[in-house]
């Protein structure tokens, strides 16, 4: 994919974000690995979500210093740097601010696969970190992050946010925005059962549906959707595969 095509992806990615609950004012990012091992592709700062066009991404290099694009920088790159050193299998990262998310982990309930959404996380339950609900400003906090995060393809950020790491820009895309409704309907239902227990998937059903109702092909068509939904994006990136 060419200089290009990943400017548009993630700023195409931050305006399907956008669309899907997870805009805080100019605050939140998205990116993707450089292919050729130079740094990370992002958002630029001072822009909302929906604001974002390829000209507003730019390249860092692994210090967080501009490469290419326009400046400033995100205070919290470090979340991105991080998580991208320490997991060659993932190529993009988001990180945001939705309400549910961040209502749930400040319950310390545990996300359980009460719909299909969940199952694209859990089981087991989502991983938190707890070392500070502050912004991730440093290198140090960045790799305390990275290492919460672990093998894992999302992340509670108590008292602050998410990170999803996967694959592509599409799969974390996606994944966020489905992890905020997993959430939400999680609150929904704690607030409904009261003390009674939430009825959820058991784990082997739960792994069997995260792989029919999430394979590569129905997130690429989630994904799909997901961009035909917001009325100023094109079908930038979309492809059969991540």
């Amino acid at each position: 994919m060419s200089r290009t095509e990943l400017r548009e992806l993630v700023a195409t990615g931050c305006r399907v974000l956008a669309a899907n609950g997870h805009s805080d004012l100019v605050w939140g990012h998205l990116s993707v690995r450089d292919p050729d091992g130079r740094g990370v592709w992002l958002k630029r700062a001072g822009l909302g979500f929906d604001e974002v066009r390829a000209d507003d991404v730019h390249l860092i290099s692994w210090d967080g210093d501009v490469v290419e694009g326009p400046e400033p920088v995100h205070l919290e790159h470090h979340i991105h740097t991080e998580v991208l050193r320490a997991r060659p299998d993932v190529a993009a990262v988001v990180h945001s601010h939705p309400e549910s998310a961040v209502a749930l982990a400040a319950t310390g309930l545990e996300l359980e696969p009460l719909g299909h959404e969940g199952t694209f996380f859990t089981p087991p339950d989502v991983p938190r970190f707890t070392e500070t609900g502050d912004l991730i400003r440093t290198p140090e906090l960045g790799r305390s992050v990275a290492a919460a995060l672990g093998d894992r393809n999302a992340l509670l950020l108590v008292n602050h946010g998410v990170v999803v790491a996967e694959s592509s820009v599409e799969r974390a895309v996606f994944g966020a925005v489905i992890l905020e409704k997993a959430c939400r309907m999680q609150l929904l239902a704690a607030m409904a059962a009261g003390a009674e227990p939430l009825r959820a998937s058991a784990p082997d059903e739960a792994i069997a549906k995260r792989a029919r109702c999430y394979s590569t092909r129905q997130v690429s068509l989630g994904w799909d959707y997901l961009v035909r939904s917001v009325p100023d994006v094109d079908m930038v990136g979309a492809q059969e595969g991540p």
